[in-house]
């Protein structure tokens, strides 16, 4: 059967996709409302019926918000909404639950909005689904986990019900679903699944399902449906045999359902390659392609294009500079000359975002303090529907100085030759240390602790009271003696409370700190901060990424005074907290007119300034945070050589210029770690913390016994979760790390921070860390003083 008589046979014609089109959009409100409606929520402030009525709002205001921006077509805007992740909402929708919360599912067999959230944030009970990365981003999402014998079916009306809302709302939203193929990429075998069981072996039944919720689209009267596939711009566990083949049994089977309504397949964050004339011969009707991360595919590539509507990812959805518009619409000249070539109609293109603006903040419109000079480079998410409704309109015009085009970012503080020079001058030795026997004798020797140390990742629970005093001093009303004696006092509370726990190594808190990069960015050189530019990170956590648009360097110390008051509370050591370079760029917007890695290695030497004046001033430990080691890892594995050389060398340009007897730690979270465990290693740090304990201990799988040459803390509570541990079951977490590392270099913490918790589960959950440890401690006959 050839694609056009596919494509009318199988699909209910309807009109072809508007010319512009973004793939997602922000979902948590440009006031985060959506944050705020959920906490309330779950802290019981406001019931069900409020919760449902303020998130029904949200989705109103972003639906007309699109149609003032040109997008008030049928299906010319996503349907982007999710109460928590998107990869949730796919699992949920074909019923992909647990075995363990088999009591948050209803009568039907489906799960409810508190459901959902006790997967997500777990219960008293049961740990929460494990979270990692999206991809290369910023975002987590919860893996799902299937089993041979998970029950998959029709659970969810949710996609059904949105749509149907939004006409209510006027035009009809695009319904979006993460696809087949992905999400069970994506997942992970329950536990207890037999030996060899891979999710892909469900493919063919989380398929049938899809067809099911096609066919109740249609009967809605959805006239197209996106299905994100991903993970076909990623190296996968498949060959690209495999891969090809897997792709024609999902989407290939879909575009064959009758009835459905038309589909578009995405495939953000790079291109496809190869791939490509096998998504474009599979029958669905559109076929969108990142243009930012990927080339123009060839003519040979598009040889299958046939009718199939090409949606032309041509601005760039994870950044915030704005399009070389003129660019762009030569990219765009050039694609439909090749469509022609091989056969496909010029005009059957829209214009789209390259990824879904999920992954930047809502509007400009909010910022009243940017820099005008800079301000004039930017585009968030409103801005970038702007760019692909010019660039679809064909209103580019290179010669307007009013027209929407690129800004050259030539101000004030883009260069600075002296931080340059600096960063020219490093050699080879400044990334070295001594071998670690001599320098874990030498902080054995000054810091005198036990084995098995306990100690947190770096900051607690924020207060209200804290809270309220960094907004009055950000605002004028508390000066600046009232607002380090506030910050004085809260860092005093956290020592004495560690002092009691019982801690062996301890943190000062970090009351100062509005976020780990964000209150970096505002002591360095080369950053800017918004007032409003909230991107999600999870959930309802959410973040304010820096914008670093110059050369980088420190003008004065940052963490020093409050580490040294800290330190002379307590006799125990106190680690001076940093974020790591890798962790600063990847958190942040960065700069794109330079490689990363030069980028990398300034803020390195930025914080090697740092580390020095920590060292200095009498701190022992410094830990140097980069959770976000992974999260930046190319998608493809050629990549991977040239990213590792280079995060890891900027880390150790940080830490490398202290003595034998300063210990440096390192802190990483929430990613797939035991991909890049030689990297980890290679940072070449004295104590490396991870999490362990939401992926039950995944990244000691790929420790060999004795294998890890220094110390290591796999995490042993779940802090993104409610929920506190049992002494017992931390104990028996500990017990299985000593399995795997030796008393002397295994060390006792949380996965992350505490910021995000509360007091009262903060403190029962480290008395059960510290109780668990002296029982795991008395077990091995390891005495519990120095």
């Amino acid at each position: 059967m050839t694609t056009q008589t596919t494509q009318t046979t199988q699909a209910a014609k309807a009109a072809p996709l508007p010319a512009a089109t973004p793939v997602g959009y922000p979902r948590i409100g440009p006031g985060r409302e959506l944050k705020k409606a959920e906490e309330a929520y779950w802290a019981g402030r406001i019931d069900h019926a409020e919760f449902a009525r303020r998130t029904r709002e949200l989705r109103r205001a972003t639906r007309s918000r699109l149609a003032e921006l040109g997008l008030g077509a049928a299906a010319a805007a996503p349907e982007s909404f999710s109460l928590y992740d998107q990869v949730l909402d796919a699992a949920l929708a074909i019923g992909i639950i647990p075995d363990r919360f088999a009591s948050v599912v209803g009568p039907d067999g489906s799960v409810g909005d508190d459901g959902l959230f006790a997967l997500a944030r777990g219960t008293v009970e049961q740990p929460p689904l494990e979270m990692t990365k999206w991809f290369d981003t910023n975002y987590h999402y919860l893996v799902p986990e299937i089993g041979p014998d998970t029950d998959l079916h029709l659970a969810s009306q949710r996609l059904v019900e949105l749509f149907t809302e939004s006409l209510e709302d006027g035009a009809g939203t695009r319904p979006v679903l993460v696809g087949p193929l992905t999400l069970l990429l994506l997942a992970k075998a329950q536990d207890g699944a037999p030996e060899g069981f891979d999710p892909l072996d469900r493919l063919d039944d989380a398929v049938a399902v899809y067809a099911e919720i096609l066919a109740e689209l249609a009967a809605a009267g959805a006239p197209w449906v996106q299905l994100d596939e991903p993970a076909l711009a990623a190296d996968q566990r498949l060959t690209q045999t495999d891969l090809a083949d897997a792709l024609q049994r999902s989407v290939g089977r879909l575009a064959e359902t009758v009835p459905r309504p038309q589909l578009l397949v995405t495939t953000p964050y790079g291109g496809i390659d190869d791939l490509l004339p096998v998504l474009l011969a599979t029958g669905v009707e559109a076929v969108h392609v990142d243009l930012t991360r990927g080339g123009l595919p060839t003519v040979d590539q598009l040889a299958s294009v046939g009718d199939v509507q090409l949606v032309a990812g041509l601005v760039e959805g994870r950044s915030v500079w704005r399009t070389e518009l003129p660019t762009a619409a030569a990219r765009l000249a050039e694609l439909r000359t090749r469509v022609t070539a091989a056969g496909g109609s010029a005009d059957a293109i829209s214009v789209s975002t390259s990824v879904s603006l999920q992954h930047v903040p809502h509007t400009l419109d909010l910022e009243t303090s940017l820099p005008a000079e800079l301000a004039a480079t930017l585009a968030f998410a409103d801005e970038k529907i702007t760019e692909i409704v010019a660039l679809a309109a064909g209103d580019v015009h290179p010669g307007d100085i009013d027209g929407p085009r690129s800004v050259p970012r030539t101000f004030e503080g883009v260069r600075v030759d002296a931080v340059r020079e600096r960063a020219a001058a490093t050699t080879a030795a400044d990334t070295d240390r001594a071998e670690y026997a001599v320098r874990a004798e030498a902080q054995r020797q000054a810091l005198g602790l036990p084995d098995l140390p306990t100690t947190t990742i770096g900051s607690f629970p924020q207060v209200g009271e804290v809270r309220a005093a960094r907004a009055a001093h950000r605002k004028g009303t508390l000066d600046d003696a009232g607002y380090e004696q506030a910050m004085r006092d809260e860092i005093a509370r956290v020592i004495t409370l560690q002092e009691e726990l019982g801690l062996d190594v301890l943190v000062h808190g970090e009351p100062e700190r509005n976020d780990m990069v964000q209150y970096f960015a505002e002591n360095l050189e080369g950053f800017a901060t918004t007032e409003h530019g909230w991107v999600q990170s999870y959930g309802s956590r959410c973040t304010r990424p820096s914008i670093l648009f110059g050369d980088v360097h420190r003008p004065a110390p940052i963490t020093v005074g409050w580490a040294t008051y800290a330190q002379s509370l307590t006799p125990r050591p106190v680690k001076g907290m940093l974020t790591g370079p890798v962790t600063i760029l990847a958190w942040s917007f960065v700069r794109d007119d330079q490689p990363l890695g030069d980028t990398a290695d300034q803020v390195g030497l930025a914080l090697r300034d740092e580390v020095a004046d920590l060292e200095a001033a009498g701190i022992g430990i410094v830990q140097v945070d980069e959770p976000a080691l992974r999260e930046l890892l190319p998608l493809r594995v050629a990549q991977h050589e040239d990213y590792l050389d280079w995060s890891v060398r900027s880390f150790r340009l940080a830490t490398s210029g202290v003595q034998e007897a300063t210990q440096i730690h390192t802190h990483l979270c929430y990613s797939e770690f035991n991909v890049v465990v030689g990297a980890i290693d290679a940072l070449n740090a004295d104590v490396t913390s991870i999490e362990s304990a939401r992926s039950r201990g995944e990244i000691l799988e790929a420790i060999d016994p004795g294998a890890f040459p220094r110390g290591i803390g796999p995490g042993v509570w779940d802090i993104h979760s409610p929920r506190v541990p049992s002494a017992e079951e931390i104990a028996d977490q500990l017990r299985r790390a000593r399995a795997v590392v030796g008393p002397e270099r295994l060390w006792v913490n949380p996965d992350c921070g505490l910021k995000t918790r509360g007091y009262a589960e903060t403190e029962a959950s480290l008395r059960h860390l510290v109780q668990a440890t002296l029982e795991v401690r008395a077990e091995a006959g390891i005495p519990t003083g120095a």
